[in-house]
């Protein structure tokens, strides 16, 4: 609790103070307690960062998983709203009207005509195109010609309409939902890849954090090594054994091996704050404590297959993945483009029973009693006179599906070659860390054995000075194998 908030620990609660003074075992109590509380924020604090740590925070904490988390959410909310289109629908309407009109045999007089409708539906559409109301009329009309009397004329029963050419099938009302389907595949394997690069960030920026303070630690030793040799050098030089020019070729190394310590010093940082970045931390100061994190251990023997390779690659790889999803959204698209082509035959046609009288109750009822039966049937044609639109479209759609199915195979290719890449790496890293070890051990000793000559008198500070550079860089050049492995 203590460490969950620090403010107890600088400030003990007031009633902690007056409860010491009444109570010197109380007192001894809280100065445990706040001990307690100091060692554990001690060792929480000196815990090293392990890779596995950063990218567990990477994971909770990254923004741009936080971001990308949303888009499967949304993409399943789409393909909810497609969904939505079949659900049928309650409408009710209502109006009224006016009319005046002439009398034929007396044009100076008008009949007036007024009516009130009402219609009560349930109204939807199925997967294969067809629409359908089911529901009741009334219709409320008087006028001059019945001197406002009351009749009423209802209705009840189904009316569809059913395209037997343009629109009909899976293949066009579906089309929404197929492509909201494949939209949600795409998002689910972005967010995939999101995670994936965001965990390749962090292992990348934690190896490079480690390969950059080895190279600070390494440029550090450097300059030991160019300031014991400028010690020795000037030790000697004060008793006539060796030159001043010897003296200043040591002093001119000791400062250029300083900058190289600015420079690691100022890598290192950029690519701590770089770390802070991936695992969601919001402070990136030039100072202060850096952070400890934990040497990483050896690397692991990965067994290379490249048919089992290539095979995991085409099941896994959320880009290839996904560009299968987007030649799924074309084929539904080209199909929808081709059905438009054709066109309108619709089959229209409704079935019920009327009912007329002067009381609403009574044209209800019949209705109901299904007395004066009524139906209807007929076809509605649309054709249009160029098909400018319908063949555009129908052209765009057949060549953005060639374009995806292109695409698809141009990836296909392009994993292939990643994944020998790949395997190629793993072995020629490997390689590159034995052959960097072995360097780093030579040239150890190749220094070890010209310091050792030059304390002899029969080399010169600049060849001692060329295998320190040799050194270093041979040492860089072996953890960089290391950080790549």
């Amino acid at each position: 609790d203590f460490r969950m908030n620090p403010r107890l620990l600088s400030n003990p609660p007031a009633f902690a103070s007056q409860s010491a003074i009444r109570n010197p075992q109380s007192a001894m109590r809280w100065t445990l307690l706040l001990a307690f509380a100091f060692a554990l924020g001690a060792i929480a604090r000196a815990a090293p960062l392990t890779l596995d740590d950063a990218i567990r925070l990477a994971l909770v904490n990254n923004q741009r998983v936080k971001v990308s988390a949303f888009d499967p959410d949304i993409a399943r909310a789409n393909l909810l709203a497609e969904y939505g289109r079949f659900d049928p629908a309650l409408t009710f309407r209502r109006s009224y009207s006016e009319n005046e009109f002439p009398v034929a045999t007396s044009p100076l007089v008008t009949q007036l005509t007024q009516t009130d409708d009402y219609s009560l539906s349930l109204d939807g559409a199925t997967p294969w195109g067809l629409t359908y109301s089911l529901g009741a009329t009334a219709n409320h009309e008087r006028g001059t010609f019945n001197r406002f009397s009351d009749s009423f004329i209802t209705f009840g029963g189904v009316s569809i309409t059913q395209p037997l050419l343009r629109g009909f099938g899976f293949g066009a009302s579906l089309a929404g939902v197929r492509v909201a389907k494949a939209n949600r595949g795409i998002s689910d394997w972005q967010h995939r890849q999101t995670v994936i690069d965001t965990v390749t960030s962090v292992i990348l920026a934690y190896n490079n954090l480690v390969q950059a303070r080895d190279n600070l630690r390494i440029a550090r030793l450097s300059r030991e090594l160019a300031a014991q040799l400028l010690s020795d050098n000037e030790k000697r030089n004060r008793i006539g054994s060796l030159s001043d020019a010897d003296v200043i070729q040591a002093r001119a190394r000791v400062a250029n091996r300083e900058e190289s310590i600015l420079f690691a010093e100022r890598s290192a940082r950029d690519i701590e704050n770089q770390l802070r970045l991936l695992i969601g931390e919001t402070a990136f100061a030039n100072t202060g404590a850096p952070i400890e994190i934990s040497p990483l251990p050896p690397a692991a023997e990965l067994p290379i297959n490249p048919a089992d390779d290539l095979k995991r690659a085409y099941d896994l790889r959320p880009d290839y993945q996904a560009a299968r999803f987007g030649v799924a959204i074309q084929r539904a698209n080209s199909a929808l483009a081709r059905n438009q082509l054709l066109p309108r035959l619709d089959l229209v046609g409704s079935y019920g029973y009327n009912g007329s009288d002067r009381d609403f109750a009574a044209s209800r009822a019949q209705v109901r009693n299904e007395d004066n039966r009524a139906y209807s049937a007929g076809v509605v044609v649309r054709v249009p006179l160029a098909f400018a639109e319908g063949r555009g479209r129908a052209r765009a759609a057949r060549l953005s599906l060639r374009q995806t199915e292109a695409d698809l195979s141009r990836i296909e290719r392009d994993i292939a070659v990643a994944v020998s890449a790949a395997a190629g790496q793993i072995e020629t890293t490997g390689q590159r860390v034995a052959a960097t070890r072995s360097a780093y051990e030579l040239a150890k000793q190749a220094l070890d054995a010209e310091q050792k000559r030059f304390r002899a008198g029969t080399s010169t500070t600049f060849f001692v000075l060329q295998l320190q550079e040799q050194l270093s860089a041979v040492e860089s050049g072996y953890y960089r194998a290391l950080a790549d492995q």
